[in-house]
């Protein structure tokens, strides 16, 4: 008997349907992978099982009984526990206050909070999920957005779960955590634990689970065990077409240097990084999480200025001090937070898309309304970006389309000559991917200058023209295609020998 049923579960939301007929099973100690697009149906099948929304039709069932799930509090009394994608921890409380919200320990009969046994708790949990150097005593909101993440599934296994969802959990996590993560994961598991994985990363669902499930448009279309689905058969039923080849062919011979960098150094980060971009050219940039490769893209972009060396654009000396004057000297930038430094979640799409083209269709100081949405509009109807209306809070869009919007922005920007991307896909479906990566060979091919930071190998692989590899706060290696070999790249990246690297990299 399963563990968990879904039978048919459906639900609208001002009469669009997010969810149209989802079933599946999944038996007990087992991890059930879920798979598709952003807009598929995955989150709003999840917050029915958390009790956070009620589906319209359907039913749930819990060892063959239907569970009436009407409430968070309902999932939570099932043995439900649920790890959202978004961060909802309480900043200005401690991470064991975070962990035992609500079943704080307190000392007899009295109303006191037991902090010792409540700082033991949480860092037992803490230890056993393979953390032990998290202070249960720290403020939450002073840790990194990684270790937060850390605490969100902290606080879940407190309980101890009988089931337990994962949404998108290592999207913010180095290899080494998630590595720790799935130890974790296999371990629940085996002790009877039942699993439900959502992630945009195919190499983690064949890492990780023992079964998986397609869904799109709000149904599921495919499910069977994970050793029997290979990825081109995911990828085909995930956006309902083949894709012969996720990474564009790579077009030309690079022209003349573009950006040159000599000797930067920022204390605390990188030291003496020198290389440089072509026309044309592609450069990927691969290191472990703290190599320092986002803080050399933030010093060429002016969003942390170097101590000492040199950038050149076009063969003229700059030194940013700020992101504006790196936009007036043609650079533009996708971090790797949309979030945090890329969007303003509550404005509009129209002022997200156009706040770094202001120039455009207000030359005078005065915005020219009508201008700005055209320009907008073209830009959302290229990059082909989902939403109700332009005018709706980029807030309200999925992960990949708020993507898009941060694309928008930088693409409204006339006559960039160096096209930062840091973790450009990070959060977003695989059919998004597609259609990132192939923008970005085409800004290339258009003769502009591009930068590309990312922690997935494979895409870092199929996308650069020529890598850099950086460990430490320094470049290490500078690879040609004919090197592109993930163990040599990674040996490189964590300073092991090629045998070292085939035998103890990130699967």
């Amino acid at each position: 008997m399963p563990h968990l049923a879904v039978r048919n579960i459906a639900k609208s939301y001002d009469g669009n349907p997010a969810v149209r007929d989802i079933s599946f099973a999944v038996a007990q100690g087992r991890v059930l992978a879920l798979c598709g697009e952003n807009g598929a149906g995955k989150s709003t099948l999840m917050k029915t099982l958390s009790g956070a929304t009620l589906p319209d039709a359907g039913d749930i069932l819990l060892e063959g009984k239907s569970a009436a799930i009407r409430t968070p509090a309902d999932a939570m009394d099932l043995g439900i526990r649920i790890v959202y994608q978004e961060l909802s921890l309480l900043p200005h409380i401690s991470v064991a206050e975070n962990i035992l919200l609500g079943r704080l320990p307190t000392r007899g009969l009295s109303f006191v909070v037991d902090w010792p046994k409540a700082n033991g708790i949480a860092a037992g949990v803490l230890s056993d999920l393979g953390f032990p150097d998290i202070d249960p005593t720290a403020l939450a909101g002073s840790l990194s957005v990684a270790r937060q993440q850390i605490v969100e599934i902290a606080k879940a296994l407190a309980t101890e779960p009988q089931i337990l969802i994962l949404d998108e959990p290592t999207a913010v996590l180095s290899a080494a955590e998630t590595d720790k993560l799935f130890d974790k994961v296999r371990k629940l598991a085996a002790a009877g634990t039942t699993v439900l994985y959502i992630s945009h990363r195919l190499e983690e669902i064949y890492a990780i689970a023992d079964e998986i499930v397609v869904l799109k448009d709000g149904r599921s279309v495919l499910s069977g065990e994970a050793s029997q689905l290979d990825q081109a058969t995911l990828i085909q039923a995930m956006v309902g077409r083949s894709l012969s080849a996720v990474f564009p062919v790579r077009r030309g011979a690079a022209g003349h240097p573009i950006l040159q960098v000599e000797n930067l150094s920022l204390a605390g980060h990188f030291r003496d990084v020198s290389f440089d971009v072509r026309a044309g050219e592609i450069v990927g940039m691969f290191g472990l999480v703290g190599s320092g490769r986002t803080e050399i893209a933030k010093a060429i972009f002016g969003a942390r200025p170097a101590d000492h060396g040199t950038v050149r654009l076009g063969g003229k000396s700059e030194k940013f001090a700020t992101p504006a004057e790196a936009v007036r000297g043609r650079v533009a930038m996708v971090t790797e937070d949309r979030k945090g430094d890329g969007l303003a979640l509550d404005a509009s799409v129209i002022d997200n898309a156009g706040l770094a083209s202001f120039s455009r269709y207000a030359p005078s100081g005065i915005i020219n309304g009508e201008k700005r949405r055209t320009l907008v509009d073209e830009k959302i109807r290229e990059l082909s970006i989902k939403l109700a209306d332009p005018s709706q809070p980029v807030r309200q869009l999925s992960g990949g389309n708020q993507q898009k919007v941060v694309l928008a922005k930088w693409l409204l920007v006339e006559d960039i000559q160096l096209f930062i991307f840091d973790e450009p896909t990070r959060g977003v479906d695989i059919a998004t991917k597609v259609e990132i990566y192939q923008m970005i060979r085409d800004l290339a091919d258009g003769g502009m200058a591009v930068l590309m930071i990312s922690s997935e190998m494979p895409e870092v692989l199929g996308m650069a023209d020529r890598l850099l590899v950086v460990r430490d706060g320094s470049i290490v290696a500078e690879l040609q295609p004919t090197d592109f070999q993930p163990e040599t790249v990674f040996a490189h990246a964590a300073g092991l020998d090629a045998a070292q690297a085939t035998m103890g990299r990130p699967n």
